[in-house]
């Protein structure tokens, strides 16, 4: 009898064990895709909340992957770095864990993390040419000039129609104060990508370095061409005209700039100084007190 009884006590106990983690499992799920549905929905303060109610029932990878995604996009970056600490102090090797961090380092200005995630990327897998890419970009950004060229360099080694590695490796060269050898990056990169406006405004800032105007002011205006509303191609385009004292040009250029896009603060102030070194002191001043300036 005694042990009948205890059979039937064990048994109760197991039962209600067993539908207490049914509930919880099934809770799990309904908070985890309730988030993922919101998540798609771009509702991110719902879907945050799901997967941070999932996540106290179950610590569960794939949860805390779309958790961090979901931080990112609502520009909650320190957030989404704290679950991807979670994540790799999980799984240390898992690769593209860790090159979402190396992401969210860049965002956060962490270039010496990045530098220290894509090394440990590469220990664990030396064919990752995204790990040398991301590196070398940061090598760069902390002026190594040197050491972000190696890492580029094979970072194209391993992928060779990588038009980002070339373009990051010409500003790289242009920066060391080598426009030839950028040159010859930047046509690469342009044979890849024919209509990347960011080509072709570098290729215009190598062609200054290498004092060809003509060249230089040939591909702002490519730039325009391709996209009318880029400021930074009627930037580099004025300032240049400027410098050649082209003051009429430049004028010309700034009120075609102002045309199609009139609510471009910074192309009045360029425009008033070219006012200002032609003679026209009431047009620079207007310029210069224009409330977009």
């Amino acid at each position: 009898m005694a042990n009948f009884l205890k059979y039937l006590f064990s048994s109760e106990k197991k039962g209600v064990e067993s539908t207490s983690l049914q509930k919880d499992q099934k809770n799990f799920e309904i908070f985890k895709y309730d988030g993922v549905r919101a998540q798609k929905l771009e509702q991110l303060s719902y879907a945050i909340k799901c997967y941070t109610e999932a996540l106290k029932i179950e610590e569960d990878f794939e949860t805390m992957n779309y958790l961090s995604t979901a931080y990112t996009m609502a520009n909650q970056i320190e957030e989404a770095l704290n679950i991807l600490n979670r994540m790799v102090q999980s799984e240390p090797e898992h690769i593209n864990i860790l090159l979402s961090r190396v992401n969210i380092y860049f965002m956060l200005d962490k270039y010496t993390e990045v530098v220290h995630d894509c090394t440990q990327i590469i220990t664990l897998d030396p064919e990752n040419f995204l790990a040398y890419f991301f590196r070398g970009k940061a090598k760069k950004i902390i002026n190594e000039y040197l050491e972000a060229i190696i890492d580029l360099t094979k970072a194209i080694v391993l992928k060779e129609e990588f038009t980002d590695a070339y373009l990051l490796r010409a500003e790289t060269l242009l920066n060391m104060h080598q426009p030839q050898e950028a040159l010859s990056d930047i046509e690469k990169a342009i044979n890849l990508t024919p209509e990347d406006e960011t080509a072709y405004l570098l290729r215009g800032r190598i062609y200054e370095e290498l004092s060809n105007p003509e060249a230089a002011e040939q591909n702002y205006q490519q730039v325009i061409e391709l996209n009318p509303f880029n400021e930074e191609a009627y930037l580099l385009a004025s300032s240049l005209l400027i410098g050649q004292k082209k003051y009429d040009e430049a004028i010309e250029f700034f009120n075609e700039a102002i045309e199609i896009k009139p609510d471009f603060p910074k192309i009045y102030s360029k425009r008033g100084k070219a006012r200002n070194f032609k003679g026209d002191k009431k047009g620079a001043l207007e310029d210069l007190k224009n409330p977009l300036n």
